[in-house]
């Protein structure tokens, strides 16, 4: 009779080892796979004039994939006189589809509610900190590649129903 327990638990230890494994290897491939396309017409970049975010307050704005995915980022003019740009989501709290609001110079995430001066935007990365969106400053202009939106997809590629 011990044999035989000894044997089922060795047999379960190898069962759970091995859903553990396959399931952080699907994860893995659901995520490596994740495939953005850009219609072929489509803009190389957006741009926004500077003086839009003269009154410090952060602006919201969504690209639409051609896959129909929402990719939502923000642009914020910081306390420190610099623009700022950053997706919608962090590393941490992007699964819930919350987002950021601001609250005079901070930005307060809504499911963990964090706030995150505006001068750390694109400066703290990570846990969650706004995710940064790539930008660029121009003749007055506020520049984004479309590719580095397209960079943000994973915050915003929620199952069906999980919003």
């Amino acid at each position: 009779m011990i044999n035989y327990f000894k044997k089922f638990l060795s047999i379960k230890k190898t069962a759970s080892l091995s859903f553990y494994l396959s399931s952080w290897l699907f994860l893995i491939l659901m995520f490596t796979n994740l495939e953005i396309s850009q219609a072929a017409d489509s803009p190389k970049e957006i741009t926004y004039p500077v003086k839009l975010f003269e009154d410090g307050q952060a602006k919201f704005f969504q690209y639409k994939t051609a896959n129909n995915l929402t990719i939502r980022y923000f642009l914020i003019k910081s306390a420190d006189g610099l623009m700022r740009a950053a997706f919608d989501a962090c590393d941490v709290c992007w699964p819930e589809g919350k987002g950021y609001y601001q609250k005079g110079d901070f930005m307060v995430c809504r499911n963990c509610g964090r706030r995150f001066a505006s001068i750390l935007i694109n400066e703290a990365q990570g846990g969650c900190n706004p995710a940064p969106l790539k930008r660029e400053i121009k003749g007055g202009k506020v520049i984004i590649k479309i590719k580095d939106i397209l960079a943000g997809a994973q915050y915003f590629n929620f199952r069906e129903g999980k919003r």
